[in-house]
């Protein structure tokens, strides 16, 4: 197998591999689902009446059954970190997982809307005078709103309620909603549990129902005392599909029955177990205190917090939910720790109307609200960075922060992990941005040097502002100003010169910094030079 595709399977393949079989899930459920209704024996009756709109809109419910009940799963958080070290690969895209199934979820349910509208109309158009158990309209031809059947009424307002509360949903999740007003965001999401409770009740009102006895009343029997209209219709079928065969007599009426809700069957699982999931995460953030230590102010706008709390065990590359109650009881959000010990949070405040966390810390005001939640630790992609003999670590800006905690470890005993060569390749707008951890970067290489490992640490910092002469001129930070070089990464070099270096081996590549710097990264990968070695890609994400 050729490095190219070697890499492209540890890439793409375990992506496409669950994408292939969650649509083939999907087409499976919505197929069998359709010719069961288009030709099961027990919907004769109830297709002849409906057509294709009854078969698409139980095929697409089908469907719809199936996504609700996976969407929840990939916000699991604490179910992902204790599976990561097991089926690392597969969750480090849970994120657009959740995405795609929330998406289906709102394109099958325009499908079922859409179809039930036309079983509306047919079932008013083709009242049948044969078999009233069958019909929702109470005369052929209905279309006013005055007397509505209490079958179709109850499915009828919560589908009503289903279709508002997902387009708040969906709407609301749009990355513009989600930049300018997270709380909406926020708020509107969390709107998933009325949406769960009235998708369990929506079918309780029975308006599609089912032949119960089909041993006794074969589909299409011929009896004396039915109508022309099933006579005709009957006659015609059986003498297309038999020429010639005696027709079948009915023993007795057809029965018909409404369905037993399922949906539940789908759903209840998945949810029960996303809310006992919450019940563990709210119980280990609330029980032990957070003591704040110090809160840091550092160059262009970047705060530094330090925090104790008893029992927190997280290891390098993992991430919290903060959560301050005097700000909003019920808004979370994720950062990053730089250590694990003493663990800190760094982030770079954005003064927006709306981010109230990164106000309130950005103001050195956070000291007055002392009473914080952590939520976690939850693993993310960088904690595999010691899982390769070889790995390169791309920041951009802020987003060093992952590795930070990387390199922090490092620094206490490199000795113990699988990793023996670190290539550290931090892109920022601005000089100032490298004295964030420059003591740690200077450190870890005078440790090195100490330990004899100069091969160990390969740091090399970009400053892509080329806008005047700048350069780190501190004496303690000598090793740092020999590493900086002014404009922009040449990653397609920098690859050459990794794989020359470290042939016939495996390169994990992290990257946490904007989409520009992350899509050249993954291309790369992808189509690495013919050097022998294979580069695996991971993307730091929050889910």
């Amino acid at each position: 197998m050729s490095v190219a595709l070697k890499s492209w399977r540890a890439n793409e393949g375990p992506k496409h591999l669950i994408t292939m079989v969650w649509i083939a899930v999907n087409v499976f459920l919505f197929w069998k689902t359709f010719m069961l209704y288009f030709s099961g024996a027990q919907y004769y009756y109830l297709h002849k009446m409906l057509g294709l709109g009854l078969c698409i809109s139980r095929a697409s419910a089908s469907v719809l059954n199936f996504n609700c009940s996976l969407v929840l799963l990939p916000m699991c958080r604490s179910l992902l970190t204790f599976l990561r070290g097991r089926v690392r690969r597969l969750l480090d895209k849970s994120k657009t997982f959740h995405v795609a199934c929330g998406v289906t979820i709102c394109v099958f349910s325009v499908v079922h809307v859409s179809a039930h509208l036309v079983n509306m109309v047919s079932f008013s158009v083709r009242y049948s005078e044969d078999f009233p158990a069958l019909n929702v309209a109470q005369y052929r031809g209905q279309v006013t709103h005055t007397d509505i059947n209490m079958n179709i009424f109850f499915p009828g307002v919560t589908g009503v309620l289903l279709v508002l509360v997902l387009f708040l949903m969906f709407t609301a999740s749009s990355y513009c909603i989600r930049v300018s007003s997270y709380e909406i965001f926020w708020y509107t999401h969390n709107l998933f549990i009325v949406f769960y409770v009235i998708l369990m009740v929506h079918v309780a009102g029975g308006a599609l129902k089912y032949q119960s006895n089909v041993e006794t009343h074969p589909p299409g029997c011929m009896r004396n005392n039915l109508s022309s209209w099933t006579n005709h219709r009957a006659a015609g079928e059986k003498g297309a599909e038999s020429s010639g065969a005696p027709q079948t007599v009915c023993q007795e009426e057809a029965r018909f029955q409404p369905h037993f809700p399922q949906t539940w069957l789908w759903v209840s699982a998945p949810l029960c177990l996303y809310c006992a999931e919450w019940l563990y995460r709210f119980i280990r953030s609330s029980t032990a205190p957070v003591t704040i230590v110090s809160v840091v102010s550092h160059p262009c706008d970047v705060v530094e917090l330090r925090m104790l709390k008893s029992g927190f065990k997280p290891r390098p590359g993992q991430y919290i939910l903060l959560n301050c109650p005097s700000v909003s009881s019920f808004e979370n959000h994720p950062f990053t720790l730089t250590t694990v010990s003493l663990f800190v949070l760094v982030w770079k405040c954005v003064f927006l109307p709306t981010s109230n966390i990164s106000n309130l810390i950005g103001c050195s005001a956070f000291l007055s609200h002392p009473r914080v939640h952590v939520d976690g630790p939850f693993g993310s992609p960088s904690e595999e960075v010691f899982n390769y003999e070889v790995s390169l670590c791309v920041a951009g800006g802020i987003g060093v922060t992952p590795f930070a905690c990387v390199l922090q470890a490092l620094f206490d005993d490199w000795r113990q992990y699988k990793l023996r060569r670190l290539y550290f390749v931090w892109v920022c707008r601005d000089l100032q941005s490298f004295y964030w951890f420059a003591d740690l970067l200077c450190g870890l290489h005078e440790r090195l040097w100490r330990d004899n490992r100069p091969d160990y640490f390969n740091v090399q910092l970009y400053l892509s502002n080329t806008q005047g002469l700048q350069s780190i001129s501190e004496e303690r930070y000598r090793f740092l100003s020999s590493r900086l070089r002014i404009g922009r990464p040449k990653w397609k070099l920098l690859f050459q010169e990794i794989g020359r270096a470290n042939q016939l081996k495996r390169v994990g590549v992290f990257c946490c910094g904007p989409k520009g710097i992350s899509k050249a990264l993954h291309t790369l990968c992808n189509s690495n030079p013919h050097t022998g070695t294979a580069f695996e890609y991971n993307k730091e994400s929050f889910s």
